[in-house]
């Protein structure tokens, strides 16, 4: 006699009988694997020793292709005077010497720490604002980094989010947070409305639903708004990243985002996880 299977009284032998249809699953095209870090105060304390333990785990989670370091990168105000040198040199020692064997690239966003040493941020961390490919998306994702930091966005980077097109998707990082609905990063860490205002409105209407995600740093803690975050930006994601340093942080707000870009069905999308340290 056959073995029949029956499934809620019904046998493969009834007639008519289907087998259930399956789910269709998204195709995923694509997964690339990036961190970011923020708040890294090399040269307080032992913030240093802090970076030190903290990015090896950020590469070593995944096979990461970038990474985002968020500003206040070095604890580097003109009241350091000559430490300030020596502060942006040991942070770009310790990410150079931690990416580096990996072939790992990062970008730094300049923080309010170090907005006062302009010119020693360009000399070992390049630019303060500008644009670029993120890595592994054929150009089609572009990394946009801006100086707000102190307190208010720079002409260029106003001008730099008036010249983004339809034609890519976005990543943007900035060191200020904005003023969202329902933030709850202290209120002295935050930019003003006036400030939240200008940016978004400096965004063509045709891009805004090309800007994937927004990371910020700053407060020293963790926050993200996956939604709605702004008229006409119902999809962009917004985030607060933690401190990876020994300056005002807590046990809480210690450590990184683990953050994944990934295509699927033609669309770019970004999710991120915070690693408390």
């Amino acid at each position: 006699m056959k073995n029949l299977i029956r499934r809620a009284g019904v046998n493969k032998l009834t007639p008519g009988w289907k087998p259930p249809a399956k789910r269709a699953r998204a195709a995923v095209n694509q997964v690339i694997r990036f961190g970011v870090v923020g708040d890294s105060h090399v040269g307080y304390g032992n913030s240093l020793a802090v970076l030190k333990s903290i990015l090896p785990s950020v590469v070593s989670n995944g096979n990461k292709r970038f990474v985002i370091f968020g500003g206040d990168n070095a604890h580097a105000g003109a009241n350091h005077g000559n430490f300030a040198a020596q502060r942006y040199s040991d942070f770009k020692q310790a990410a150079d010497s931690i990416l580096g064997p990996r072939s790992i690239p990062y970008k730094a966003s300049i923080g309010n720490w170090e907005t006062t040493t302009r010119p020693l941020f360009r000399q070992y961390l390049g630019r303060v604002t500008g644009e670029m490919n993120f890595p592994g998306t054929r150009g089609r994702v572009r990394y946009v980094w801006l100086d707000n930091a102190s307190g208010s966005f720079s002409q260029e980077s106003l001008r730099l989010l008036k010249g983004l097109d339809h034609q890519h998707d976005y990543i943007i990082d900035f060191h200020w947070p904005l003023r969202v609905q329902g933030i709850t990063v202290p209120s002295s860490h935050v930019l003003s409305q006036a400030e939240t205002d200008k940016f978004f409105n400096a965004i063509p209407a045709s891009v805004r639903s090309h800007v994937l995600a927004i990371f910020t740093h700053h407060a020293h803690k963790f926050y993200q708004k996956t939604s709605n975050i702004y008229i006409g930006f119902p999809k962009t994601k917004f985030y607060v990243c933690g401190c990876s340093g020994a300056y005002k942080c807590t046990a809480s707000g210690r450590g990184y985002y683990d953050a994944t870009l990934t295509f699927s069905n033609n669309r770019y999308s970004v999710r991120a996880r915070a690693v408390n340290r």
